[in-house]
């Protein structure tokens, strides 16, 4: 018989690539990714079993009890927060705690990314509801995705007018911040009119790292479940076939690393830093991960009640990850 096929929207990860190019593959199944520029709305695409889906809205999803997903504790989208808050090149803005009562432009409200970092504005002692925050796209234009969520909006939270966005407001001195996982074109220019908060944000999250053993996950890969009835077996699989294309991807870049200039530094400093794997998959491994996640959504008044982190993950490890 031939293998069922399984077909995931995903962004085209490095680390995703020896699986998208068949070079890993996943016993039992025929996995076909269909490259993304943006991440996909599964539940919406009748054409798609699985693929990338925001952290917060799974977890606000099965807080309320809607299973249709089903996520595994592979987060494709994974990276440190400090270096996403932009200031103009001239303010005098240098720290968290000098975003108390600020403007502050970001690109969706209850994102995962920008969860974390309003965690860290938090945790620097500002009240993020004395907060004026203003939600919009990061250029002019840009235009398809869901920024203010489906539950009410806290009252000093509006949306930007047609026509506005981030860097326009933050260049013009209508924002004094914004918060932003993608940085602007101009940023990589030695005209940008932007700079980051932290001068020194590596240093940040080595600190972070330190104080919390993780580093945030945003995007994990879900499932859904009526594909997972079907394929019980399908989770653990996919799961271990994600976690060799992730480990192939390493050992090949560590090979070729002339790809940036600098790169075989920042892969060394990473296994210093982080030891062998600084996005581990699994649910015992993101267990510290999942629970702070759940806190903030709570404390940050985007979902009204605290959230069982044990609802997010339902499927037992693996053993082959159980055993990393």
């Amino acid at each position: 018989m031939s293998s069922p096929t399984i077909r995931l929207g995903l962004r085209d990860w490095d680390h995703l690539v020896p699986l998208m190019s068949g070079r890993v593959r996943v016993p039992g199944f025929r996995i076909e990714i269909d490259a993304r520029d943006v991440t996909p709305d599964v539940l919406t695409e009748p054409g798609l079993d699985g693929g990338e889906t925001s952290f917060s809205r799974y977890v606000q999803a099965r807080a309320a009890g809607d299973d249709r997903l089903v996520g595994l504790p592979a987060f494709v989208m994974r990276g440190f927060r400090h270096r996403c808050v932009l200031v103009r090149a001239d303010s005098p803005l240098r720290s968290f705690d000098q975003l108390a009562g600020a403007r502050i432009g970001l690109t969706g409200w209850p994102d995962s990314g920008n969860t974390w970092t309003r965690a860290l504005i938090r945790a620097a002692g500002v009240d993020l509801s004395a907060v004026t925050w203003r939600v919009g796209p990061l250029a002019a234009g840009e235009t398809g995705k869901d920024r203010l969520g489906s539950r009410p909006l806290p009252p000093n939270v509006t949306a930007m007018a047609d026509g506005e966005s981030l860097t326009g407001e933050l260049a013009a001195g209508r924002l004094d911040a914004a918060l932003t996982p993608f940085m602007p074109s101009e940023f990589f220019t030695s005209e940008s009119r932007f700079r980051h908060l932290l001068d020194d944000h590596p240093t940040a999250e080595r600190g972070y790292w330190a104080a919390t053993g993780f580093v945030p996950g945003i995007h994990l890969v879900t499932l859904k479940k009526a594909v997972v009835d079907e394929h019980p077996d399908l989770p653990a699989a996919l799961l271990a076939g994600l976690e060799t294309s992730k480990r192939h991807w390493l050992g090949r870049r560590r090979l070729l690393a002339d790809t940036t200039p600098w790169l075989l530094h920042a892969l060394t400093e990473s296994a210093e830093v982080f030891g062998e794997d600084w996005m581990p998959y699994g649910t015992a491994r993101n267990t510290a991960m999942t629970r702070a996640f759940c806190e903030e959504l709570h404390a940050q008044g985007i979902w009204p009640e605290p959230i069982d982190p044990d609802v997010v993950f339902p499927l037992p490890d693996p053993a082959v990850l159980s055993a990393v």
